[in-house]
Formats: C-alpha cells, structure tokens, sequence
C-alpha cells in the first residue's frame, strides 16, 4: 500500500493552479483520435486514497494520452481489477477541473480521485 499521509488534498491542489495559465489542451492535440498517443508529450498523474493504493504509487508520468477515455483504459490496463474498482465510481482532476466524461481531452496533469463520502 502507498502511504498517502501528509499529501496535500486534491481540492487544495486544484486551487493552486487555478489561473497560473496551464493550457487545458496543452497535453493533447484537439484532433488526435481517443487513445492516441501525443509524440513528445507527457501527463503527470497523480493518485489519491484507494487510487494510489491500487497504483501502488502517488504520482508518475505517462506518455500523453488524448482523453480522459483513453487515461481510463490504460491505467486499467496497466493496474488491473483494483483500479477498475477505484475509476467505476471514482473521477478525475483534469487540470483542475473535475471529469467523468470520457470524451474529455487531456491536460499536463490528471489527478486520479476515488469516490468520496461525504457529510
């Protein structure tokens, strides 16, 4: 399991960035097909609770993928059944701004987040 104590929580880390001028698009080129993959770009995707216990890591960078679709299936690929468990209820953090579209195009950062309870 990661241990996931004293990382910043999602939410503050969104509002950090937030008009620092990151380009939505930047990632990803608007007219790449889903699951291509963007020659010389990168994500960074960072994991949060359930998501980085299934990852068995905080943070690590992939080769730009076009959606947030194409994101979904490579990490279920790549890590199997207990993070299929995590992203069937869990969202994303597209550069800041919270998806489950997965026609959605990438940024320079996702941010995989797993279902919250809430009170």
């Amino acid at each position: 399991m990661a241990d996931v104590s004293g990382y910043a929580s999602p939410t503050a880390v969104a509002g950090a960035d937030a008009g620092a001028g990151a380009d939505v698009g930047a990632g990803a080129d608007a007219g790449a097909e889903a699951g291509a993959v963007v020659v010389g770009a990168s994500v960074t995707v960072r994991y949060f609770a359930a998501a980085a216990d299934a990852a068995g890591r905080l943070e690590e960078t992939l080769p730009a993928l076009a959606t947030v679709g194409a994101l979904r299936a490579e990490l279920v690929a790549k890590y199997g059944d207990p993070m299929a468990r995590v992203l069937a209820s869990g969202s994303f953090l597209v550069d800041g701004v919270v998806s489950r579209d997965d026609s959605r195009t990438l940024g320079l950062r996702v941010d995989v987040l797993p279902p919250f309870a809430g009170g």
